[in-house]
């Protein structure tokens, strides 16, 4: 077939998409659109999946029976011969053209390969296959496949930047152990052609957000630099190309340079931001370096501008109705407990937004700033400067706020502190590093605070951890042994409700079986029983007990209604409460 920019060209190509479609097209699509997607050079293919209603699977295998070509649903190189695949279709060719080397074969009589099987998606686009002809010494199969499979098999082959590595050692000058760089504007764009470590910084950046990763964790090893995104609170390696540990030094330059960090600085641990632009989106980017033994090793945080609204924490109805009055009282602290990265400050993001009103004065002192909330004066900890918890708490009250939220109470005087302001009329918001609800009770003791005042100004301990969500496109029933379900303590009754992971996962979950997170909760309020029993100094024991005659629920009980309800897991429950 020979395609041009004929208006009788592209009559030619949508006759044979309705063919293949098995219905016409033009009264569901904008065929105006489609022709100028042609005549400007488009990928046909890229516009149809994007814009038509067409399941790929159907529409693929009847476009490759027309066109008498093999339809592999389910792509797999011969990772066994894997450079060589790489070395007859360069990641350049490859990456630019979207084809995927799948396999080689050779003659008897010669090692030379004979063919090589390549697999992509758009057969349309002749211009393509020609240029990959070219560009590729040996004869070629094409094989069709689907989208996402040919785009996810390209990065697990080439890695993040395959396509500009070859051309990034080609011109780098061996003489400089830096590159010198003089962009300083950091927008992501996935279209620049400019073949740099700027652009491949840019790679690495764009893939993680595309991945939805919080975390970039960027760590030379000895002889390596691993890559690595946390995903839905997983981390997960990401395919990079080989001999990547040449371009260390450079890499991690051009980031410490991003965030305005000393470049010159390796020897002791700096702290910066980026503000990135991604499709005219902000996205806010915490950047800390590292020194190691084998080099500087680089984290950086994801911030995205969030909305903040307490709907989005998904809470049931019995902890979500007790939040509703807390948040109603005039006064008090109200303390969110639990482990580094489970969720707190999100939480407490969203109890603010609801009192964040024009007739209430909100102050928040935090270390760092993560995210913004409109309207509140935030205040980020600056220690060298004497800027601390403590002493900033001290001269927001002077301030005469409303409302004060911070970011932990890490001492005796911050608690001391916070509990006067609690006393003196203040609604207070904080965290503490604790296992569960009632040990933020034990924690103020250990700081020293007076157990009497712990029952005067405390309001509630809210305990809470981070859970995968199930993939709703892959999920299975779940087949779990009565004698399991006992064992972790669940209700036996609603076991037919019981959805688990699919081992083998899907594309719309990379093949992990979850996709999201969402938030598991314990709330124990300080009710008078209660007070008394602090004030006592009680134990643990005795505050359960007397919380579970007022109403509370363990977190592993409010998991099970997550399980219930078809959200996570029995796995991802167990591993993140403990029994009570």
């Amino acid at each position: 077939m020979i395609l041009n920019g004929t208006t009788s060209g592209f009559g030619r190509i949508l006759n044979l998409i309705n063919e293949a479609a098995g219905e016409d097209l033009t009264s569901t699509i904008d065929v105006t659109a489609m022709e100028e997607q042609f005549r400007n050079g488009g990928s046909l293919i890229d516009w149809l999946l994007d814009n038509a209603e067409i399941t790929e699977r159907d529409f693929g295998s009847n476009l490759a029976a027309k066109l008498k070509i093999s339809w592999e649903e389910d792509p797999i190189v011969d990772e066994g011969n894997a450079d060589l695949l790489k070395s007859l279709c360069p990641p350049p060719i490859a990456i630019k053209h979207r084809v995927l080397p799948l396999s080689v074969e050779y003659s008897e009589e010669v090692t030379l390969p004979t063919l090589i099987q390549l697999a992509h998606y758009d057969p349309l686009s002749t211009l393509d296959r020609q240029l990959v002809r070219r560009a590729v010494t040996c004869p070629i199969q094409w094989v069709l496949s689907p989208r996402r499979k040919v785009l996810t098999g390209l990065q697990k082959l080439y890695g993040v930047g395959g396509d500009i590595f070859d051309d990034l050692l080609a011109n780098r000058d061996w003489d400089q152990d830096e590159f010198s760089f003089k962009e300083e504007v950091n927008i992501i764009d996935e279209d620049d052609e400019e073949a740099s470590v700027v652009k491949f910084v840019n790679q690495i950046l764009h893939e993680a957000l595309n991945q939805r990763a919080t975390d970039i964790h960027i760590e030379p090893l000895r002889n390596d630099l691993r890559v690595r995104y946390r995903v839905d609170g997983v981390l997960r390696r990401v395919p990079v190309p080989d001999n990547i540990v040449a371009l260390q030094s450079s890499v991690i330059a051009r980031l410490k340079l991003m965030a305005g960090l000393d470049i010159a600085e390796k020897r002791k641990p700096q702290d910066g931001r980026i503000a990135l632009q991604v499709g005219g989106e902000p996205i806010d980017t915490r950047v800390a370096t590292i020194p190691a033994i084998e080099g500087e090793s680089i984290s950086l945080r994801l911030l995205g501008q969030e909305q903040f609204n307490i709907e989005r924490l998904q809470m049931l109805p019995h902890i979500r109705k007790e939040v509703d009055e807390i948040l109603e009282r005039p006064n008090g602290i109200v303390l969110v407990t639990g482990p580094t990265g489970c969720g707190k400050s999100t939480s407490l993001f969203c109890f603010l937004s609801v009192l964040n009103s024009e007739d209430r004065k909100i102050v928040t002192i935090e270390d760092p700033v993560e995210n913004r909330l409109e309207g509140a004066v935030q205040i980020a900890v600056k220690p060298e400067i004497d800027l601390t918890f403590a002493s900033g708490l001290r001269s927001v009250l002077r301030g005469d706020p409303n409302v004060i939220m911070v970011g932990e109470i890490r001492d005796l005087e911050t608690a001391e502190i916070a509990v006067q302001s609690a006393l003196t009329g203040h609604l207070v918001f904080s965290t503490l590093h604790t296992n569960d609800s009632i040990g933020g009770i034990t924690r103020l003791i250990d700081m020293g605070v007076e157990p009497f005042l712990i029952a005067a100004s405390v309001r509630a301990f809210i305990a809470q951890r981070l859970v995968r969500r199930l993939c709703r496109e892959c999920c299975l029933p779940g087949d779990y042994s009565e004698e399991f379900l006992r064992s972790v303590g669940f209700p036996l009754q609603e076991a037919s409700k019981i959805l688990m992971v699919n081992p083998e996962g899907c594309d719309t979950c990379g093949h992990s079986g979850y996709k999201g997170r969402t938030a598991v909760y314990e709330l124990f309020r300080v009710t008078e029983k209660v007070q008394e029993l602090i004030t006592s100094r009680a134990t643990k024991q005795d505050l359960q007990r007397q919380g579970m005659l007022d109403g509370f629920v363990p977190m592993r009980d409010y998991g099970w209604n997550k399980v219930i309800e078809g959200h996570t897991t029995i796995e991802e429950v167990v591993s993140s409460t403990e029994i009570s």
